[in-house]
């Protein structure tokens, strides 16, 4: 067994680190990895828009590309990823379209790695990326169009994308089988119209269509665009809208205008000292919850006073009070971000929601609950961001996404359990916000027993049928770019079973199947990675560890906390892994996840490091 003092002491270090992060204002932001993509996009938007007036940021932002390549010749979308086709291609474009003279050894490099990888005729590398991404056209279209306006591939290359559907109603917009992602819509409107600018349809009405709807989806695109000037706070997202219209020479309407002036204040503002940009922004509220929630694992969380109410504020006034502009999601959600290009999304909703709970205010997010029921599919399981979607990966059901859903909605129904049940316009008292927040009404009265136990039913046959036959389950949002496929089933199989655990059905056999499948991949230096016979990290080993601590605390699990200490103890704790998938299979890294899984997981083992449970813990070894 690990002496008691070295585990705690090992706790202790992780935490204080943890909490060292905190903002002045109390909660979390973080530090997103630099992308080489983000970087390559940003700078020909910026050259496309004013290369005079924007001539030191993209000096240096070329500066940086050149340091930053890859041995092979190649870049990854973070500077500890793999080579791709897309970003190289990318950033082959960036040179390109800016001036490449000064950089012949980094031309002569990049050509290579093109040339082994994909080809070195243009159709061929075209057809790479559009390989890569098959039938979702939400990141293969920018790219293409990119090398187009750069003059690496034709346009021929370049599909179009149905930018008049912007003109639908919105609750159409699931209907319409659109070819990108339901967050995708500025990509749609804005890269669309570059296309038809340079592409023309062959059939007259289409064109005549298009023409007619280039103005209303403009404005649509101007609507929808965040105070920031970022959509999504994404600098590739917002990079790609602004090359796309800036590269169409025409009399500008005002809208448009606006469009590409507040994006380019945006992707101004995103550039860091070392010349870079990050893939977004911030993770604020993800971080901040899974920081608070991790902390709640142990029993000394390290808070002070009243920073449990300061938190639980923030929390409160990030949640939305509104209908989301372009996904349609309904108010009462949170998104990854307290920046105004986030997106209310099934993921940091129920992290908020846990959150709440983990700060004990006797105050419960009613309505933020009811989001989560009304966003569950017809397959069982919960999406991202919109309902009924479901054509392409990242809008389907997730697994993930399903087990955190789920765990909030157990959370809901113990509170529930000890509570009167509402009425019909029934007024209360929030807790110890009510000078903040004022009352909460009831609308709609308590969700019936019976409903909720069907919606926990459908949600389990959900995750029972995307078990995988090894017993393991597959994020939607996470990867391990040392897998097959760059799959993580460590990351998704802990998640899914943090949702077993919590509600109490260690003994399943799907519960059972998971936990065999997590010990049958445990490396032998006592870690895990994101498969069978990856590296080691500390996220995969401490999201392992902390789940498997209450479902069998026994010596494989011992080990890898040893690994974890050993991790604090060495510095190593702080090594962030690229593991984390931003939209359309983007990779990132984030500086606190380490710190924040760690904390969680050596908290919990601190949690049950009792002479009764060690004694068991013993036993079972």
């Amino acid at each position: 067994m690990i002496p008691a003092d070295r585990l705690r002491a090992a706790y202790l270090v992780a935490r204080d680190a943890l909490l060292a992060e905190r903002v002045p204002e109390g909660h979390w932001v973080g530090e997103l990895s630099t992308s080489a993509l983000s970087t390559a996009t940003a700078i020909m938007a910026l050259h496309l828009v004013n290369p005079f007036e924007h001539r030191a940021r993209i000096d240096a932002g070329v500066k940086w590309l050149v340091d930053h390549q890859n041995a092979d010749g190649g870049w990854g979308d973070t500077v500890k990823s793999f080579s791709n086709i897309s970003t190289t291609m990318l950033c082959r474009a960036a040179f390109y379209m800016i001036g490449e003279k000064q950089f012949p050894d980094t031309i002569a490099r990049v050509e290579e790695y093109l040339s082994l990888n994909a080809g070195k005729l243009p159709e061929r590398r075209a057809a790479a990326i559009r390989a890569r991404y098959g039938k979702d056209h939400t990141f293969s279209v920018p790219i293409l169009m990119t090398c187009a306006l750069a003059g690496l591939v034709k346009w021929d290359e370049v599909p179009r994308l149905p930018f008049e559907l912007a003109v639908l109603p919105q609750s159409w917009y699931r209907f319409a089988k659109m070819p990108v992602v339901s967050y995708a819509l500025p990509a749609l409107i804005a890269i669309g119209q570059c296309v038809h600018h340079h592409k023309r349809s062959r059939n007259p009405i289409r064109n005549a269509v298009r023409r007619l709807a280039r103005g209303r989806t403009l404005n649509v695109l101007r609507r929808i665009q965040p105070t920031s000037g970022g959509y999504l706070e994404a600098t590739p997202l917002t990079s790609f809208v602004t090359m796309a219209l800036a590269s169409i020479r025409r009399k500008r309407s005002a809208s448009e205008q606006q469009v590409i002036d507040e994006g380019v204040r945006f992707i101004a503002n995103s550039m860091r000292p070392d010349g870079s940009w990050p893939i977004d922004s911030n993770l604020s509220i993800w971080v901040t919850t899974l920081s608070i929630n991790a902390l709640s694992n142990s029993p000394d969380e390290g808070f002070i006073g009243d920073e449990k109410l300061f938190l639980g504020r923030w929390l409160l006034e990030q949640q939305t009070k509104e209908r989301h502009p372009y996904t349609g999601a309904a108010p009462w959600a949170w998104g990854w971000s307290h920046l105004p290009g986030s997106v209310p999304d099934c993921d940091d909703t129920p992290g908020a929601i846990i959150a709440c709970a983990s700060l004990g205010y006797g105050y419960y997010p009613i309505r933020a609950t009811n989001w989560l029921l009304s966003l569950q599919n017809r397959d069982g399981g919960w999406p991202t961001f919109c309902r009924g979607w479901g054509l392409l990966p990242f809008d389907r059901s997730g697994s993930d996404l399903t087990a955190h859903a789920i765990r909030a909605l157990a959370e809901w129904a113990s509170r529930q359990q000890s509570i009167p049940e509402w009425k019909e316009g029934e007024t209360r008292w929030v807790g110890k916000f009510e000078e903040e927040f004022g009352t909460l009404q009831c609308h709609g009265g308590q969700l019936a027993w019976t409903t909720f136990d069907k919606v926990m039913a459908r949600g389990l046959a959900y995750l029972a049928k995307q078990q995988r036959a090894d017993g393991s389950w597959l994020p939607l949002w996470f990867g391990n770019q040392h897998a097959p496929d760059d799959i993580n089933p460590v990351y998704g199989t802990a998640r899914v079973l943090a949702a077993y655990r919590d509600l109490g059905l260690k003994d399943s056999p799907e519960c059972q199947r998971g936990v065999a499948y997590l010990l049958s991949v445990q490396n032998a230096d006592g870690g895990w990675g994101g498969a069978k016979d990856c590296p080691s990290s500390v996220e995969e080993t401490a999201l392992a560890v902390e789940v498997l601590l209450d479902l069998t605390n026994d010596a494989p699990t011992q080990r890898g906390i040893a690994w974890l200490i050993e991790a604090v103890e060495s510095g190593r704790f702080r090594e962030a892994s690229p593991i984390g998938f931003y939209f359309a299979k983007l990779w990132y890294f984030e500086k606190l996840y380490p710190l924040i899984f760690t904390v969680a997981a050596l908290g919990r083992a601190c949690t049950l490091a009792t002479p009764q449970s060690a004694a068991l813990a013993e036993g079972s070894a």
